[in-house]
């Protein structure tokens, strides 16, 4: 029987070791075959469809497989390959597929368009073709030299406007009850838990960035396509996606008429391509894999770091910013002789204060090392975003960012309602003295409890506002003025003292470069991103279809709200959840 057994467990491990091994083979067949090889007559080709992120995030199982259909390219592959391209013989355009892209945030479509117009001034052509075009999609594509929509299809110009869910009616129906302490009269991201629609602070806040970023929209378009900005604002509350295509070429919003295939001919005529050859057309990441030697010169070698802070801060797990793992990797850059500076891009709403401290602190040992910190700042950086910029050197924001939120607030679920009431279970204690058992999620905060989380929050907000005072230079009564919770535009911020200048990730880079005396291409991006091997499998996979479409985008919210209230830290520094359109 013992002999039987070995037998099979080392049958098994031979199967697996055996499986493993072919996989790694096709897995490296596979990679050798379509090795891309730019050549000649090449053009750069963004497919603007699907959720396209800052840079690649690592998803948990079963986002990944919500997602791994989602070809987009990164934010971040996008403006690096526009920046090798443009001196690259090799590469004669860039042709922009518009599908109805979903980003972050405005930032993001700035920084791109901002490195799409730095292409054209190396004196190669942009095109750009849609079925239809969505806003986004539109406001980015409205910088090419020749712009083409579907003879059936239409442009989408409708304004700026948001969108705040609010829980309250789910948990009154659930007998949960929030129960909220806050530091902050715009600090509106309890809003949703407590309310069933927007307080007038919140409105007022939302309607003035509104308003910034539909400007900035409708002068950008304007500018691009040689159009009063009078008349793309008129436009706008038109519905004009529901117009005849013909009149899109009338108004000036499109060059042209083509269905898919005369598009193709048309980028044929513009590379020298034959008609009965397929075209060269490049993404960005094979562009980037095409010359990884030059572009990944390997961490022996002076550089500037660039530190990539994606997501909401949290205390702990493998998503988002996570304050116990980034102070360590932060501290490790410091001490790494050959990192001379660092860009820290964020890109967050916030989250833990506890976790935004500790990323603060590290963040402070760096700049102790004698090397200058700068700040970048992407679609966000409020509330605990903003908590690890504030002590950087040098803050950079786009006009679109949207920053501040300067405010702390606890929130702790009163679950009386569900598990007493609907459920009839209850609860005895039995304690030495008062609070010796801790708050409870069962039953309602005491007065004394409610009053020693307040003074909680208020400790937090007084070191939240101390800690911007000092970073920035300013009285902590003027920082305590604009705080409140409050969210500011990137220009406005810019006014307000809370940003240094107006400018990309590059021109942060490039401005840090220049004081460092250092090339600016001369940095590394931290952390690694590089995909797991299951992950590269499933992204690779063709068969898996039937699983992806059982998880949709309003699923995966409700369960990421789920999951965000088992997880929460009691104490938040972030600005409230809204969708742009």
């Amino acid at each position: 029987m013992l002999g039987t057994m070995a037998g099979i467990w080392i049958s098994l491990f031979l199967v697996i070791f055996g499986g493993i091994m072919l996989v790694g083979v096709a897995i490296g067949k596979s990679s050798a075959d379509t090795a891309v090889k730019v050549e000649k007559k090449s053009i750069l080709y963004f497919d603007l469809s699907g959720t396209i992120q800052e840079r690649y995030q690592k998803q948990p199982f079963f986002e990944l497989l919500q997602s791994f259909n989602n070809q987009a390219p990164t934010l971040e592959d996008m403006l690096r390959a526009l920046d090798e391209a443009a001196d690259d013989d090799k590469i004669e355009g860039l042709f922009i597929k518009c599908s109805g892209s979903s980003m972050g945030g405005m930032a993001s479509r700035e920084e791109l368009i901002e490195a799409i117009n730095i292409f054209k001034e190396s004196g190669k052509w942009v095109t750009a073709y849609a079925d239809n075009y969505a806003q986004g999609d539109y406001l980015v594509a409205s910088t090419a030299d020749s712009l083409f929509l579907n003879p059936v299809g239409a442009v989408d110009i409708h304004g700026v406007g948001g969108m705040a869910p609010f829980y309250k009616g789910l948990l009154d129906k659930l007998g949960v009850k929030m129960q909220i302490i806050k530091v902050g009269t715009f600090k509106s991201a309890v809003e949703p838990y407590i309310l069933t629609s927007m307080s007038e602070p919140a409105r007022l806040q939302m309607q003035q960035y509104c308003d910034t970023l539909w400007s900035y929209t409708a002068e950008t378009i304007a500018g691009n396509r040689g159009i009063p900005v009078d008349s793309i604002r008129a436009l706008a509350p038109q519905m004009i996606f529901t117009r005849q295509a013909d009149t899109f070429v009338a108004d000036g919003l499109v060059d042209g008429l083509k269905y898919a295939r005369q598009a193709d001919d048309y980028l044929r005529e513009l590379t020298g391509i034959d008609k009965d050859k397929d075209l060269r057309l490049v993404s960005p990441a094979d562009y980037l894999a095409s010359k990884s030697k030059a572009l990944n010169f390997g961490t022996e070698k002076d550089h500037i770091a660039i530190y990539y802070a994606v997501g909401e801060i949290v205390d702990e797990g493998s998503e988002g910013i996570v304050g116990a793992t980034v102070p360590g990797e932060i501290i490790e850059l410091a001490d790494n002789e050959h990192v001379r500076g660092m860009v820290l891009r964020v890109n967050s709403p916030g989250g833990s204060a506890f976790a935004s401290e500790q990323i603060w602190e590290a963040l402070q040992y760096f700049k102790s090392k004698g090397k200058p910190l700068y700040v970048s700042m992407g679609d966000y950086a409020a509330s605990g975003g903003y908590y690890i910029s504030c002590g950087a050197d040098t803050i950079f924001a786009d006009r679109t960012t949207i920053t501040g939120s300067i405010g702390v607030f606890g929130m702790i679920p009163d679950l009386s309602g569900l598990v007493t009431d609907k459920l009839g279970i209850n609860f005895s204690t039995v304690e030495t003295n008062a609070n010796a058992v801790g708050l409870s999620t069962v039953e309602p905060m005491t007065p004394s409890q409610h009053a020693a989380m307040q003074r909680s929050v208020e400790n937090i907000y007084e070191l939240f506002t101390s800690r911007v005072a000092e970073g920035r230079g300013m009285p902590v009564d003027s920082v305590k003025a604009i705080a409140e919770g409050r969210v500011w535009i990137g220009s406005r911020a810019l006014e307000l003292g809370l940003v240094d200048y107006l400018g990309s990730l590059g021109a942060a880079v490039e401005t840090m470069a220049d004081e460092l005396d250092m090339d600016a291409e001369d940095v590394v991006r931290y952390p690694g991103g590089e995909e797991k091997l299951w992950e590269k499998l499933l992204r690779e996979s063709g068969n898996m279809d039937v699983f992806a479409s059982e998880f949709d985008e309003e699923t995966m919210r409700n369960l990421q709200f789920i999951k965000r209230l088992r997880s929460m830290n009691p104490m938040q520094a972030r600005m409230e959840d809204i969708v742009l359109k």
